[in-house]
Protein backbone atom coordinates (compact mmCIF):
# COMPACT_ATOMS: atom_id res chain seq x y z
CA UNK A 1 0.00 0.00 0.00
CA UNK A 2 1.64 3.77 -0.83
CA UNK A 3 1.66 5.97 1.82
CA UNK A 4 0.08 9.81 1.29
CA UNK A 5 3.22 11.91 1.60
CA UNK A 6 2.76 14.06 4.47
CA UNK A 7 5.18 16.70 3.69
CA UNK A 8 2.34 19.42 2.16
CA UNK A 9 1.71 19.89 6.05
CA UNK A 10 3.03 22.70 7.71
CA UNK A 11 3.80 20.41 10.95
CA UNK A 12 7.24 19.18 12.10
CA UNK A 13 5.66 16.20 12.91
CA UNK A 14 4.29 15.21 9.81
CA UNK A 15 7.05 16.56 8.31
CA UNK A 16 9.19 13.86 10.25
CA UNK A 17 7.29 10.96 9.67
CA UNK A 18 7.76 11.02 6.19
CA UNK A 19 11.44 10.48 6.78
CA UNK A 20 11.50 8.42 10.07
CA UNK A 21 7.56 7.21 10.43
CA UNK A 22 7.77 3.92 8.59
CA UNK A 23 7.92 1.03 11.47
CA UNK A 24 11.37 -0.30 10.15
CA UNK A 25 13.43 3.08 10.02
CA UNK A 26 13.82 3.92 14.13
CA UNK A 27 14.96 0.26 14.30
CA UNK A 28 17.64 0.75 11.46
CA UNK A 29 18.39 4.00 13.09
CA UNK A 30 18.69 2.17 16.29
CA UNK A 31 21.11 -0.80 15.32
CA UNK A 32 23.35 2.38 13.56
CA UNK A 33 23.60 3.79 16.89
CA UNK A 34 24.05 0.39 18.48
CA UNK A 35 27.14 -0.04 16.55
CA UNK A 36 25.74 -2.19 13.32
CA UNK A 37 27.26 -0.35 10.52
CA UNK A 38 27.15 -2.80 7.21
CA UNK A 39 23.80 -3.59 4.96
CA UNK A 40 24.08 -7.34 5.85
CA UNK A 41 24.26 -6.98 9.51
CA UNK A 42 21.28 -4.54 9.83
CA UNK A 43 18.96 -7.15 7.56
CA UNK A 44 20.58 -9.90 10.13
CA UNK A 45 19.38 -8.42 13.03
CA UNK A 46 15.93 -7.19 12.08
CA UNK A 47 15.15 -10.13 9.73
CA UNK A 48 13.96 -7.26 7.57
CA UNK A 49 14.09 -8.24 3.47
CA UNK A 50 16.68 -6.79 1.27
CA UNK A 51 13.96 -4.42 -0.69
CA UNK A 52 12.46 -2.71 2.31
CA UNK A 53 15.60 -1.91 3.92
CA UNK A 54 17.00 -1.13 0.44
CA UNK A 55 14.37 1.38 0.40
CA UNK A 56 14.66 2.84 4.27
CA UNK A 57 18.23 3.21 3.76
CA UNK A 58 18.09 5.40 0.61
CA UNK A 59 15.54 7.24 2.57
CA UNK A 60 17.50 8.29 4.83
CA UNK A 61 20.63 8.82 2.79
CA UNK A 62 18.60 11.16 0.32
CA UNK A 63 17.26 13.37 3.85
CA UNK A 64 20.72 13.37 5.45
CA UNK A 65 20.42 11.07 8.88
CA UNK A 66 22.90 8.68 7.40
CA UNK A 67 25.71 8.74 5.38
CA UNK A 68 27.22 5.86 2.88
CA UNK A 69 30.86 5.55 4.13
CA UNK A 70 33.01 3.53 1.73
CA UNK A 71 35.27 0.79 3.12
CA UNK A 72 37.17 -1.97 1.97
CA UNK A 73 36.93 -3.54 -1.68
CA UNK A 74 33.84 -1.61 -2.78
CA UNK A 75 31.88 -2.41 0.69
CA UNK A 76 30.20 0.82 2.48
CA UNK A 77 28.77 1.60 5.95
CA UNK A 78 25.99 3.50 6.97
CA UNK A 79 26.86 5.99 9.55
CA UNK A 80 25.01 8.57 11.06
CA UNK A 81 25.15 12.24 10.12
CA UNK A 82 25.03 14.76 13.02
CA UNK A 83 21.31 15.18 11.92
CA UNK A 84 21.07 10.99 12.17
CA UNK A 85 22.85 11.66 15.59
CA UNK A 86 20.08 14.28 16.87
CA UNK A 87 17.67 11.10 16.86
CA UNK A 88 19.36 9.43 20.10
CA UNK A 89 17.05 11.42 22.10
CA UNK A 90 13.86 10.74 20.25
CA UNK A 91 14.96 6.85 20.37
CA UNK A 92 15.36 7.49 24.14
CA UNK A 93 11.97 8.92 25.43
CA UNK A 94 10.55 5.88 22.60
CA UNK A 95 12.33 3.09 24.54
CA UNK A 96 11.65 4.26 27.84
CA UNK A 97 7.82 4.59 27.00
CA UNK A 98 8.16 0.82 25.75
CA UNK A 99 10.32 -0.11 28.94
CA UNK A 100 7.47 1.64 30.76
CA UNK A 101 4.03 0.03 29.01
CA UNK A 102 5.39 -2.83 26.80
CA UNK A 103 7.85 -4.53 29.05
CA UNK A 104 6.68 -6.01 32.09
CA UNK A 105 9.83 -8.10 32.79
CA UNK A 106 11.58 -5.06 32.65
CA UNK A 107 14.08 -2.99 30.83
CA UNK A 108 15.85 -5.32 27.61
CA UNK A 109 18.45 -2.50 27.73
CA UNK A 110 19.49 0.19 30.08
CA UNK A 111 21.67 3.39 29.39
CA UNK A 112 24.63 3.71 31.73
CA UNK A 113 25.70 7.45 31.77
CA UNK A 114 29.53 8.08 31.84
CA UNK A 115 28.99 8.83 35.55
CA UNK A 116 28.50 4.56 35.97
CA UNK A 117 24.88 5.30 36.78
CA UNK A 118 21.87 3.75 34.48
CA UNK A 119 20.52 6.75 33.91
CA UNK A 120 16.76 7.56 32.21
CA UNK A 121 16.28 10.83 30.45
CA UNK A 122 13.19 13.68 30.93
CA UNK A 123 12.90 17.06 28.56
CA UNK A 124 13.79 19.94 30.72
CA UNK A 125 12.67 23.81 30.11
CA UNK A 126 16.00 25.66 28.61
CA UNK A 127 15.23 28.65 30.31
CA UNK A 128 14.80 27.36 33.53
CA UNK A 129 15.63 23.76 34.05
CA UNK A 130 12.37 22.94 35.01
CA UNK A 131 10.98 19.48 33.72
CA UNK A 132 8.70 19.92 30.58
CA UNK A 133 5.47 17.62 30.49
CA UNK A 134 2.28 17.70 28.52
CA UNK A 135 0.89 19.19 31.88
CA UNK A 136 3.29 22.29 31.88
CA UNK A 137 3.28 23.85 28.57
CA UNK A 138 1.00 25.27 26.59
CA UNK A 139 1.31 24.86 22.57
CA UNK A 140 1.28 27.98 20.13
CA UNK A 141 2.01 29.66 16.60
CA UNK A 142 5.64 29.37 16.34
CA UNK A 143 7.30 31.93 12.92
CA UNK A 144 6.79 28.94 10.67
CA UNK A 145 2.99 28.66 11.29
CA UNK A 146 0.65 29.36 8.85
CA UNK A 147 -2.86 28.65 9.76
CA UNK A 148 -4.69 28.80 12.64
CA UNK A 149 -5.38 25.94 14.68
CA UNK A 150 -7.22 25.40 17.73
CA UNK A 151 -5.23 23.96 20.59
CA UNK A 152 -6.46 22.91 24.07
CA UNK A 153 -4.70 21.77 27.07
Amino acid sequence: MQRTPLESLNCSIARSLDIIGEWWTLLIIRDVFMGLHRFEQIREDLGISRKVLTDRLNTLVEHGVLKKVPIEKGFEEYRLTRKGVELHDVLVVVRQWGDKWESPQGPPIELVHDCGHVTTAFLACDCCGEEVSASNVTPQAGPGHSRVRKTSK
